[in-house]
């Protein structure tokens, strides 16, 4: 079967009428945890055949009048598959995201007791089309439209913030702050920065009893608060948040890197927490707001998150219908319904997603990205099947922004 059948049978599925997925969430996981042995999973339906890398044009899809973005660009409606690459040589694109970056990471011994997980990027050059290594960042964050990204150097947490331009890897400019930097996120309109400030390394690790290698510490974070910065101008402003549940809350924690995010509309920031509420939402001084109307049902350990109209949001692993899905829910009501997908990563469109899912060997860790749509049975192979080994060169996790 050739990606041209695999659109069409996708979008005939989508099509077709669907039942919803029976009421209850998977529990929370520790963000830690997650690219490690978190899911229990079996085994997947038949995975759709490997196919030659080309470009396929798709019907427009429907981004919905919500969705903002920079003016001048166009909605993107391709995909730009590689089945046959892992990690990628070449750009992977569905719809209106693609595979900006990718790293890998591995543990960097300092002393006898303690360690940093230290991330080696690959970045996505938009004149070529390629990935090419940078091991120069700590951390890097791709801007939408995918020419700019905000890298984070070594030794963190840093007090600066560059904005690089991915043709010629160089960086533009330096914007300094106040309080360092170890996270950084861009707004959906890809104007504004949210810097999450620590007062140490968040990737520091440790030796713990019980367990093989190095760890993250357990329910310690050194998080302080947060920047907010205009990209144009450079200015920010600080806000200090405290770590715990507060009072009424005093069990409540946070993991060593539990970095903020804007909000889709960018009008305030949130960031997740493995106890109870779950996520928490701030405005710009650092007081905390009730969640959004259309971001309640947000899970903070789904990368996709809510959907370009806002009117869906990527639920956690369900496992339900098939042996690999995931739960998509209505933004407004919570209702659930179920897609292919092992985790979901990005959405591609308003109703279709870049999930990571597994192979016919049903080995739950190695993984290779797919698209997947709401209401369909078919998943578009996207990438080739990563390593199940931690901490190696095959074992990448992905960087997505829109295009």
């Amino acid at each position: 079967m050739n990606v041209d059948e695999l659109v069409r049978d996708a979008l005939r599925d989508q099509a077709d009428g669907q039942q919803p997925a029976g009421p209850g969430f998977a529990d929370r996981v520790l963000s830690v945890r997650r690219r490690r042995r978190s899911r229990r999973l079996a085994s997947v339906a038949a995975a759709a055949a490997a196919v030659i890398a080309v470009v396929v044009a798709v019907p427009v899809l429907d981004f919905g009048k919500q969705d903002v973005r920079p003016s001048g660009r166009a909605e993107q409606t391709d995909i730009t598959p590689h089945p046959d690459q892992s990690p990628p040589r070449d750009m992977i694109a569905a719809g209106r995201v693609a595979l900006a970056a990718y790293f890998t990471t591995k543990n960097v011994e300092q002393s006898a007791d303690r360690a940093v997980e230290q991330r080696t990027y690959w970045l996505l050059n938009p004149k070529t089309k390629k990935y090419a290594k940078d091991d120069r960042w700590s951390y890097v964050a791709v801007a939408p439209g995918m020419t700019t990204a905000a890298v984070l150097e070594r030794n963190l947490p840093v007090p600066r913030i560059g904005l690089l331009d991915l043709a010629s890897g160089q960086v533009k400019r330096w914007i300094p702050v106040d309080h360092p930097v170890a996270g950084v996120e861009f707004s959906t309109d890809g104007r504004k920065l949210v810097a999450t400030t620590y007062s140490e390394n968040p990737d520091h690790r440790v030796k713990v009893d019980g367990a093989e290698g190095w760890e993250p510490p357990f329910t310690q974070s050194d998080r302080t608060g947060f920047h907010v910065i205009d990209v144009a101008s450079g200015s920010s402003s600080w806000a200090g948040v405290e770590i715990g549940g507060g009072a009424h809350n005093p069990e409540a924690f946070i993991n060593p890197r539990q970095d903020f995010a804007f909000t889709r509309d960018g009008r305030l920031v949130w960031s997740g927490m493995p106890t109870e509420p779950g996520e928490k939402f701030y405005d710009f001084t650092g007081g905390e707001v009730p969640p959004p109307a259309l971001e309640r049902y947000r899970d903070w350990s789904v990368e996709a998150g809510a959907s370009p109209d806002g009117q869906l949001v990527a639920g956690p692993f369900a496992g339900r219908k098939w042996k690999t899905s995931s739960f998509v829910l209505d933004a407004r009501t919570g209702k659930q319904r179920e897609v292919r997908g092992q985790q979901l990563l990005a959405w591609a469109d308003g109703n279709s997603l870049v999930a990571w899912d597994i192979g016919r060997d049903g080995n739950e860790f190695r993984q290779r990205l797919v698209l997947v749509t709401v209401g369909g049975e078919k998943t578009i192979p996207l990438s080739d099947f990563r390593s199940p080994k931690d901490d190696t060169k095959g074992r990448w996790e992905p960087v997505f922004a829109e295009r």
